[in-house]
């Protein structure tokens, strides 16, 4: 592999990891330049997990190569882990400590002296907005306001580059922006974030994501990049935005007419892509009772493109 590009946190060329005769991580590859927010999405049991524990330096690839800040994944991992931070999905922390204690153990952990940990309690209090909480124990913190602490004690090394996987499943709408205000400043001043997610409108704030689909990586790029590819809106092919009341009973018909390729529902609006030969009015007049909508074209949503790309190389591997 060639040597790690200034401007690049992450490099990854080739990745192999097999567990037995199971092939977890099939030939990823991807780069993630410096202060990035690198959105990382699959199904469950799709590689996300085991592409981590690589990167983190806990896991040793298969076959390929990876590096994290310039260190190789293989031969490197202690140089790794003093350059990142970790923040899982589950509260993980000391729930019997306070805010302060639990920040003061993890500086600990991190060699950090204490009059620097001190400095950095402080900072990252003003960061998170933890400062009227370093008293209070850790375990009687709502949902956001412990991910808040996880993430100020994944920080407390100032590390180049930070993992956070699924850091908002299970918080509150609210709490959940903050947390991406939050991310979004640590972009800002130069960190590096990869982020696994099931939420698609958190993936669109991302800079770039990656789609990974049983071991594979299907799709990598900028959001709105992605939502171009030929794949997606095949050629001869227009997606709608149907509006109409009822849209779960007009689904199943809309469903069975011909011309339309795909149908989904999103609340009262239903998502279409038919043939160009299937004209909106065409698709109206198909609705019973004619019932008041609205049609209009609209461009593919991230979710089209996950299940698009999705079901094409579920097919391929059936062939």
């Amino acid at each position: 592999m060639s040597e790690h590009p200034a401007g690049d946190a992450i490099v990854v060329d080739r990745l192999r990891r097999a567990f037995g005769k199971l092939l977890a991580v099939d030939d990823v590859s991807f780069r993630v330049p410096r202060a990035a927010i690198f959105g990382f999405l699959g199904p469950n049991g799709s590689g996300k997990s085991t592409v981590i524990r690589m990167l983190c330096g806990v896991l040793r690839p298969s076959g390929g190569s990876a590096t994290v800040i310039g260190h190789d994944v293989a031969r490197e991992s202690e140089q790794i882990k003093e350059h990142i931070g970790y923040m899982s999905q589950r509260f993980s922390l000391y729930a019997d400590l306070t805010v302060a204690e639990n920040l003061d153990f993890y500086g600990r952990i991190y060699g950090l002296s204490r009059q620097r940990i001190a400095e950095r309690k402080v900072e990252l209090f003003r960061l998170t907005g933890l400062e009227d909480r370093a008293n209070q124990i850790s375990g009687t913190l709502s949902g956001g306001w412990k991910q808040r602490l996880a993430l100020a004690c994944a920080m407390i090394h100032e590390p180049d580059v930070l993992f956070l996987d699924e850091p908002t499943a299970g918080i509150d709408p609210v709490a959940r922006r903050d947390l991406w205000d939050l991310l979004f400043v640590l972009s800002g001043r130069g960190v590096t974030l990869f982020v696994t997610t099931h939420y698609m409108d958190e993936a669109e704030r991302c800079t770039q994501v990656g789609y990974i689909y049983l071991g594979r990586l299907i799709a990598e790029g900028h959001p709105d990049d992605l939502k171009q590819l030929p794949a997606v809106t095949p050629p001869g092919t227009v997606r709608y935005e149907l509006e109409c009341r009822g849209a779960a009973e007009v689904l199943q018909q809309l469903k069975t007419l011909d011309g339309v390729r795909d149908a989904t529902l999103f609340g009262e609006r239903i998502h279409l892509l038919a043939t160009a030969e299937l004209s909106s009015s065409a698709i109206l007049a198909a609705l019973p009772e004619r019932r008041e909508a609205e049609i209009r074209p609209m461009g593919p949503s991230l979710e089209d493109v996950f299940v698009t790309l999705s079901r094409a190389e579920a097919a391929r591997r059936q062939a």
